[in-house]
């Protein structure tokens, strides 16, 4: 994969304020952009956008919520895909490799990447009602635990933060 382009939070509203990624927005743009987004990274990579990559990658751009792998799967099979869990795990495998999409843990879910193509590590927050998912910039969080950790001699290899709350939608209805 080639080296994505650094994140630049000052240039992206949703996690320069996350509060912005749940608000409402044209999400056909949104969508649409971030598939030619991935056809371009694919692209440069040497990678292939295969049909049911792209399928998926469309079905986790319908929303921005989590979706867990036999969700996706069961949509694919409705679209003819075929039903067996390996035809969804492989691309979404395939598409986290190339930065295109995000496993949320905390769900076992995956959700698509609100910044393709940049050299990011988000914090994610995520609705525990409707499971939409922002994400927000991370970086000052990390920075503190790095430095807590070097301090006790420990060294991080990999993090991942996810913050569990309610959206603005949700909060409002409850």
């Amino acid at each position: 994969m080639p080296t994505p382009a650094p994140h630049n939070p000052a240039t992206c509203p949703g996690c320069a304020a996350p509060d912005l990624a749940f608000a409402a927005h044209d999400h056909a743009h949104c969508a649409a952009d971030a598939l030619a987004r991935a056809h371009a990274i694919t692209a440069a990579s040497g990678a292939r956008l295969t049909p049911v990559r792209r399928r998926v990658l469309e079905i986790l751009l319908e929303d921005h919520r989590a979706l867990g792998a036999y969700d996706v799967l069961a949509r694919l099979a409705a679209d003819g895909f075929g039903n067996q869990p390996p035809v969804a795990y492989r691309a979404l495998e395939f598409l986290v490799e190339q930065g295109l999409a995000h496993r949320i843990q905390r769900l076992n879910a995956f959700t698509a990447c609100a910044h393709p193509g940049e050299a990011h590590a988000p914090a994610f927050l995520i609705c525990r009602s409707c499971h939409s998912v922002a994400e927000a910039e991370a970086a000052p969080a990390r920075d503190a635990l790095a430095h807590d950790a070097a301090r006790l001699g420990f060294t991080i290899e990999r993090t991942t933060i996810e913050a569990l709350g309610l959206c603005p939608a949700c909060k409002d209805q409850a």
